[in-house]
């Protein structure tokens, strides 16, 4: 027992170890599950490297742990396996640090975003690293004063101020917490929040006081391979917890992928709760479009938007045309009820805004860094001149293309075949329609579109023949 609590090797140590290592498997599978079996996009920007630097902060704090307080036999004979690199660096600024920066950032989202109503006045990619400054001023001070003994422990005096730096960053953290309690979240954000930080103060209060163990105790051995067992342990734990109550996904506009979703939603719209969001009509009035009437107002009809959609996707420009579609969802959310807008308004930035974003919109610098500035993301005229400019360029460019195309005329006989039937039901009284009995679904371009509820709007004018 001597030797290997010296040296490491002890059974309890290869125990420990191996529960790390499944640990770290289930936190890799959590983190790929919704895109490998659910098939979800790959978000760009925070959404994305955010949970993946936590992964990556994850690994090294249990490799950290691993390395530094002798579980396994190896000399330490190179410079990379000394106690300043796995003890100090790796474990204080790319472990335990990165990974409480990352969950602090994302926090810091949620205040700025619900709270202040407006983006964060610092991008992610600038906020991280200056949260992590503390952590890489500590590292390089210990680093430079060099107070660990020959198995990685630091003295009782240096203890104090590496616990306190551990609790400062769980203290900011139940600050921006409290600061965000009364905001009533659609996908329970802050219960989720709330979760994570008991269970992790609580892992990480046992973790200490095994850390406290394993630095002071180092001459008694069964209490040294006991400390460090409950050490890698509660870290192994704690690392998976973490990330599985996550409040990244929801937040940046993602639809939760969790299993106690009874409901897939296919748009944000649906997720919240929007009337109509992306449904059409089973069997709706007979529509009739006149090419003469603006854009504008022939796209509030379902049908045609559908159509004229198709058609801008074929052309490889339809992003315009969905942004219109989701701009028009914001617009059935009250204004009384800011924290739905506030999602609609960051998954529609995120989604055609943001320099990047998987459709973006071709607007002005202005527009851009008006939208992406604004004061109030609740405001009715977040986008409106975004929308305004990009209906100048779909009527100079899509519009005139549309109607000598295939996909208007598939329209245009669909609308026809569905008028008639319509004129048939009220003669006879039955739901009966000879000519759409002879549209076969795969010519009908909207087989895959027809649900139970909806609504459209009628314009009430003829073709030009």
């Amino acid at each position: 027992m001597a030797s290997c609590a010296v040296h490491g090797g002890c059974p309890s140590d290869y125990v420990a170890v191996a529960i790390a290592i499944f640990s770290m498997i289930l936190l890799i599978v959590k983190s790929t599950f919704p895109f490998l079996i659910h098939k979800a996009p790959r978000a760009k920007g925070s959404t994305f490297w955010i949970p993946v630097i936590q992964v990556i902060a994850s690994f090294n704090f249990l490799l950290s742990i691993v390395m530094s307080v002798n579980f396994l036999k190896y000399k330490k004979n190179h410079w990379w396996l000394s106690c300043y690199v796995w003890a100090v660096w790796i474990e204080g600024p790319l472990g335990f640090g990165l990974l409480m920066s990352c969950r602090i950032a994302q926090v810091f989202q949620l205040y700025y975003v619900f709270v202040k109503r407006r983006l964060p006045p610092l991008r992610s990619h600038i906020f991280l690293p200056l949260i992590i400054l503390p952590w890489i001023a500590g590292a390089a001070f210990i680093h430079m004063q060099k107070p660990l003994n020959y198995r990685c422990h630091l003295g009782t005096y240096w203890i104090i101020p590496v616990v306190c730096l551990h609790t400062l960053y769980v203290a900011v953290l139940v600050g921006f917490a409290g600061a965000i309690r009364h905001i009533e979240f659609r996908f329970d954000e802050l219960r989720d929040l709330w979760q994570g930080i008991l269970v992790s103060a609580s892992l990480i209060g046992i973790w200490v006081f095994a850390y406290i163990l394993n630095e002071v105790h180092d001459d008694i051995s069964w209490l040294q391979v006991a400390s460090r067992f409950m050490l890698l342990i509660t870290a192994s734990i704690l690392v998976l917890v973490f990330f599985s109550i996550s409040i990244a996904q929801p937040l940046l506009s993602q639809i939760s992928l969790r299993k106690r979703e009874p409901l897939e939603f296919k748009t944000m719209g649906q997720a919240l709760g929007i009337p109509d969001s992306g449904l059409l009509l089973q069997r709706e009035q007979a529509v009739v479009i006149d090419p003469n009437e603006p854009l504008d107002k022939l796209l509030l009809n379902k049908n045609f938007r559908q159509s004229f959609i198709a058609f801008a996707d074929s052309c490889l420009a339809g992003e315009s045309v969905h942004f219109f579609e989701e701009v028009q969802e914001l617009g059935k959310i009250p204004i009384g009820d800011p924290v739905r807008r506030i999602y609609m308004a960051r998954h529609i930035i995120n989604k055609y805004i943001i320099a990047g974003a998987a459709m973006e919109v071709n607007i002005s610098h202005r527009i851009r860094h008006e939208i992406l500035t604004t004061t109030d993301l609740t405001h009715p005229d977040l986008f409106t001149n975004a929308l305004n400019e990009l209906m100048q360029l779909m009527k100079m460019n899509l519009a005139k293309d549309y109607w000598s195309s295939i996909y208007f005329l598939k329209f245009r006989e669909e609308i026809n075949t569905r008028y008639n039937g319509h004129e048939m039901e009220q003669m006879t009284g039955y739901n009966f329609s000879p000519r759409l009995s002879s549209v076969r679904a795969t010519d009908d371009p909207f087989h895959q579109d027809h649900f139970s509820r909806g609504s459209s709007q009628d314009i009430h004018d003829s073709y030009p023949q």
